[in-house]
């Protein structure tokens, strides 16, 4: 017997109406339309209200999932495609460490729902159709919301780009989302936002040359590790803290040391801070993909790339480890990753300037696919001069839903100056935090990260 759900805060037949349907002309298809089983009652993490409701659920891939709903919900859906990618297999704490993350969505009046995805590891395509079956089980089981928004987050940005190319009116037979919210979005797609991952390995094996170790079997430094090589996160920081002591305070470290790090943040262009993680993702991400979804071959490649910024930048473009992207992997990478820029719906993005981990240079390479899409009329980008990767602030993410909200319902498309003086207004409500600069645009990715022949 199905557990009873809890009365949710808009008449049921005034939500059909809402959604167009009830009578039976439409006819849906794909992941939505799936048959699952109900959610359960759950316990809502401390930070959402405490007289929201919150369901949990397995899908029928193995997904899990939480959707939470407020007391005064205001019919609005926002569905929640999280970052990464975890490399573990999925478990439910991962949808609920993201419903405490963004909390804020459910204090606003928003019902939110996030799934886990069904597996772990950098498969975008399959984590939007994970996104996609959620919006359906809600749909089904919990009530019809008057409106759909896809929230992406980090790598969870790209799954939200693709799967609002995949899912539309035409594919689907309704329209799933009315709107697109993405922030510190990964946005260039797997075969541009990682190339500086790979110039991270090569340069630093040119300069430390113990991943791999002379004693051990080497290999391509493109694939990340070997298919059959088990590697921990500390085993990498074993490995770095060996040649950098990025574990020890500055003054504890040698001048090579020193001059180790400098060569890498001024080559790389991150700051030292983020070095361990992407060395981390340059190992375990990368065999992931080059193991699991690309044949055993590898997308990536540096021939071409010059770099720049060392004491020494001959012998540095003279001595680092060069690798070509083997096409067949590249193109199944890309079909899995890239986005076209064909979004039919309003897309509003933010980025902290600042972002270390998914820099602010990729903005601009989703600008420019958005525009070879013929969506760049359907794109409003926002820049932030403060915060951190995983969330910028309380009063910044009601700030830009109103806004897309506003886009959504009057056609009126939003400018980064209005967004500004609105999150302001809102600061009363949720708080200090906003930092909007409405003058910025991001610059070229080449500025950052340098340009490699690509497989054609």
């Amino acid at each position: 017997m199905k557990s009873p759900l809890p009365k949710l805060g808009l008449p049921l037949l005034a939500l059909l109406a809402l959604s167009g349907c009830g009578d039976g002309s439409l006819v849906l298809q794909g992941p939505s339309t799936s048959n699952e089983a109900a959610p359960v009652t759950a316990t809502c993490p401390a930070d959402v209200p405490s007289d929201a409701k919150c369901l949990s659920g397995r899908d029928s891939k193995g997904a899990f999932y939480m959707i939470a709903v407020p007391a005064k919900w205001n019919g609005i859906l926002v569905m929640h495609a999280h970052g990464g990618p975890d490399l573990a297999a999925p478990d439910l704490d991962r949808s609920m460490e993201d419903l405490t993350r963004w909390s804020i969505m459910v204090k606003s009046g928003y019902a939110w729902a996030g799934s886990s995805y069904r597996q772990g590891g950098v498969e975008v395509r399959a984590a939007a159709e994970d996104t996609e079956r959620l919006r359906g089980i809600f749909r089904k089981h919990v009530a019809i919301p008057s409106k759909t928004i896809l929230h992406g987050q980090s790598w969870g940005a790209g799954v939200a780009a693709k799967g609002a190319e995949m899912f539309t009116l035409e594919t689907v037979g309704e329209r799933p989302y009315d709107g697109v919210l993405l922030t510190s979005g990964v946005l260039g797609g797997g075969t541009r936002s990682y190339d500086f991952r790979l110039d991270l390995r090569v340069v630093y094996q040119y300069l430390c040359g113990n991943h791999p170790r002379p004693s051990e079997q080497p290999y391509a430094l493109n694939l990340g590790l070997p298919a059959n090589v088990t590697m921990k996160q500390a085993d990498v920081a074993l490995r770095v803290n060996e040649c950098l002591a990025l574990n020890k305070p500055a003054a504890e470290r040698t001048p090579e040391q020193k001059a180790k790090i400098q060569t890498i943040v001024h080559v790389i262009k991150i700051p030292e801070s983020a070095i361990q993680s992407h060395m981390n993702w340059a190992t375990m991400h990368f065999q992931d993909i080059s193991a699991k979804r690309t044949g055993g071959e590898s997308p990536f490649g540096n021939e071409g790339a010059v770099y720049s910024g060392s004491t020494d930048d001959a012998a540095l473009n003279a001595g680092v480890l060069r690798y070509k992207a083997n096409p067949a992997a590249y193109q199944t990478f890309a079909t899995d990753t890239d986005p076209v820029g064909k979004i039919p719906v309003p897309v509003l993005s933010t980025k902290w300037i600042s972002d270390p981990t998914a820099f602010v240079e990729l903005d601009s390479r989703f600008r420019e696919v958005m525009q070879e899409g013929g969506s760049a009329a359907r794109l409003v980008q926002t820049f932030t001069t403060n915060g951190t990767h995983s969330f910028i602030s309380d009063p910044t993410y009601p700030a830009l839903m109103d806004a897309l909200l506003q886009w959504v319902n009057t056609g009126t498309k939003p400018t980064p100056s209005g967004i500004a003086s609105a999150c302001l207004a809102l600061e009363a409500t949720y708080g200090k935090g906003c930092s909007f600069d409405a003058s910025y645009t991001s610059p070229a990715l080449s500025t950052r990260v340098a340009p490699r022949q690509r497989p054609q």
